[in-house]
């Protein structure tokens, strides 16, 4: 038992190994990240989609606004591309 556990010690040690492990750290991050991101573009998409049926609907900018949570600023661009 005690040879396994000096073993394990051993290649942990190693910078090798630390190093490979930083990396599978850094590739979980990076795939987290993605997801996140991924998310939230995909919740913004669908608060634009709302917002331009409500445009459709020749809602109010403050009402669209309130209801998206866009700015002012991007719902008038959305109008005008329609």
């Amino acid at each position: 038992m005690s040879q396994a556990i000096n073993a394990y010690y051993t290649i942990t040690a190693s910078s090798e190994f630390r190093e490979k492990e930083r990396l599978r750290e850094k590739a979980r991050h990076d795939e987290a990240q993605a997801l996140y991101n991924a998310k939230r573009e995909a919740k913004r998409e669908e608060k634009f989609e709302i917002a331009r049926k409500l445009i459709k609907r020749n809602r109010p900018v403050d009402e669209i606004a309130e209801d998206t949570g866009l700015m002012y600023e991007e719902i008038e661009q959305l109008r005008i591309r329609m």
